[in-house]
């Protein structure tokens, strides 16, 4: 080893010189080795990058077109285009991708097709109705007409976008009186020579968050025409019958009687007479009972106290009352109540139900009084029950089939109801609901 104490300072120095030169050299030519590897490499790199970029520009391509075809069939769908279909040769995911997008299609076609048919079906029930159909928007303009309602109200001219308001101006009175009134109801149009029946009816509902209305007329004229041939039918077959069960034995008497005086056997007379004055009061009352089922006047209410009336209606017709009415009162016309209370009464003694068995209920309701005639009698079955309160329909066989109508048009007409049903233990009970 050199001893460096012992060489000259200036040869030291030398020496440092040559070494740092010889470093700085040695490191010059691996930096400039290493950067020209980096720039050639920079090079082929900038030289095979557009190559590799175009290489996987065309691998990647067809799932591209696939992605695009896959979002424009999503796009069709929402717009209610259902007839694209996608084609992949490819196999895998993406095959599978595909056949599961095409079955939804498939079911989507389907359904709209399901859908455009019931929609052409029902347009088509619409259109051709009798019924006269109209939706009204909120602003009261015509959404929808059918052809009935156009041929009503628009001599066949579309109404759609038309102010309602207006249409009904250029109608009869009758008809604007029959809207005026609001809900559903039954009117009359033309003289008696020549007019028209129609039923309205008005429904309510949300479309798109809106109230809309749907009014449907109904010409009911043919209808009720065919009815009313049916009914008189049936008025003119009860009567007749009624009448010749009265009349025949009267005219039968009245020869028996007519022998019996020529013979002078006046002894038997008098049982003769009875007979037929008995068959004539009967009559009488049979004709009665039907000229006040035809000629039921509007009721005249007044307010009554229940005590009063009950009490009075107790001495005509035995019953126990159950519930104590105190001092309250009712608002009704006492007559017509009192033959209606009377029939109803009446045919609860008649059902075979023990007399102290027939009862009358009296309750206070919301909306006014409820009146119960209750008895222990046979009830009746469902074809009863279902057919009891129309005129002229009676299981007796001497009834005229007026009683429980009669009380019907009653309750009816001072605005409440009637209903019957069978008690439990068995009996019938027949509700009367009046309104305050």
């Amino acid at each position: 080893m050199v001893r460096l104490a012992r060489l000259p300072l200036s040869m030291v120095f030398t020496v440092v010189a040559v070494l740092h030169a010889a470093l700085v050299a040695t490191l010059a030519l691996v930096l400039s080795r290493w950067l020209e590897q980096w720039l050639a490499a920079a090079v082929a790199i900038a030289l095979d990058l557009p190559l590799l970029a175009y290489h996987v520009r065309r691998a990647f391509a067809p799932m591209a077109s696939l992605f695009r075809a896959l979002a424009g069939t999503v796009d069709s769908y929402r717009d209610g285009d259902f007839s694209f279909g996608l084609t992949w040769r490819g196999q895998g995911e993406l095959g599978e991708l595909v056949a599961s997008h095409n079955r939804l299609g498939d079911a989507l076609r389907e359904q709209r097709l399901a859908l455009v048919q019931r929609e052409l079906l029902l347009d088509t029930m619409v259109q051709n109705t009798p019924v006269a159909m109209l939706l009204v928007d909120p602003s009261r303009r015509v959404v929808h007409a059918n052809l009935a309602a156009r041929k009503l109200l628009g001599e066949g001219r579309r109404l759609e976008g038309q102010d309602l308001d207006a249409l009904l101006s250029t109608t009869s009175d009758a008809f604007q009186e029959a809207f005026a009134r609001g809900g559903d109801g039954m009117f009359t149009v033309g003289d008696e020579d020549n007019e028209d029946i129609y039923h309205l009816a008005r429904r309510q509902f949300r479309l798109n968050g809106r109230r809309h209305e749907l009014i449907l007329l109904r010409l009911l004229t043919a209808e009720l025409r065919r009815q009313e041939v049916q009914t008189w039918k049936k008025v003119i077959r009860v009567i007749s019958h009624e009448l010749n069960n009265s009349l025949a034995p009267i005219a039968s008497l009245a020869h028996s009687g007519a022998e019996l005086l020529r013979r002078g056997q006046h002894d038997r007379l008098p049982a003769a007479l009875a007979t037929i004055e008995d068959r004539a009061r009967h009559l009488e009352g049979f004709i009665r009972d039907y000229a006040q089922f035809a000629k039921l006047p509007a009721p005249r209410r007044e307010n009554v106290q229940w005590e009063h009336f009950l009490g009075q209606l107790h001495s005509q017709v035995q019953f126990r009352l159950e519930g104590k009415p105190g001092d309250r009162s009712g608002r009704f016309d006492v007559a017509q109540l009192e033959q209606c209370l009377l029939n109803l009464l009446k045919n609860a003694h008649e059902s075979g139900s023990a007399h102290d068995e027939v009862a009358l209920a009296l309750r206070r309701m919301p909306e006014g009084w409820r009146v119960d005639v209750l008895d222990r009698g046979g009830g009746m079955n469902e074809s009863v029950l279902s057919n009891a309160l129309l005129p002229f329909y009676s299981t007796k066989r001497h009834g005229t089939g007026l009683g429980l109508a009669l009380a019907r048009e009653i309750a009816e007409a001072h605005g409440g109801r009637i209903a019957l049903l069978n008690r439990e233990g068995g009996g019938l009970c027949v509700s009367l609901v009046l309104p305050d």
